[in-house]
């Protein structure tokens, strides 16, 4: 089964310059939590593993990417080339986590039971968005709000949703 884990600005950005538009430490825990359950496993664009701050400790790290000649040393990062090699996945009752980028989400959306969406309820700019869906295709499971403080300066929401 097929999982996204992404959070997401009021105005539908979800990067910047190849990082994220904010600093938000409540969800990278979050992030952290769910990414570290089920299956440990973990599917992102080149891009999105480029822009990893290193090889997140604990879980695989599927990346798709059309560059043929794109190699990783480590045993904890796989690398397809083709779509059908996620399929595969699909099917699994366990549950793999859809990280990014766009290009993946969108190929992906079809095929997603789950998403673990945090909403970050202000507008950023940025060059990377998630893109449309149907929300009346989503039922929300879980629904908690962030704490604001200090470090966590944007009032936010993580949510479940699951595909009716």
């Amino acid at each position: 089964m097929l999982s996204f884990v992404v959070a997401i600005a009021k105005n539908k950005v979800i990067g910047k310059d190849k990082d994220l538009a904010w600093h938000l430490p409540n969800d990278v825990r979050y992030f952290r939590e769910i990414t570290l359950s089920a299956s440990k496993t973990m599917i992102m664009g080149r891009r999105t593993f480029e822009s990893l701050p290193k090889v997140l400790p604990g879980r695989k790290h599927i990346v798709l990417t059309r560059d043929k000649e794109f190699q990783v040393d480590d045993e904890n990062v796989q690398i397809i080339h083709s779509i059908n090699d996620i399929l595969s996945y699909v099917k699994s009752s366990d549950e793999y986590f859809v990280i990014g980028g766009a290009q993946i989400f969108a190929m992906l959306f079809p095929y997603t039971t789950r998403m673990y969406l945090t909403k970050i309820h202000h507008n950023f700019a940025g060059d990377t968005f998630f893109p449309e869906y149907n929300p009346a295709e989503w039922k929300v499971k879980d629904e908690k709000r962030g704490t604001v403080d200090k470090r966590n300066q944007y009032e936010h929401t993580f949510y479940v949703l699951e595909r009716v």
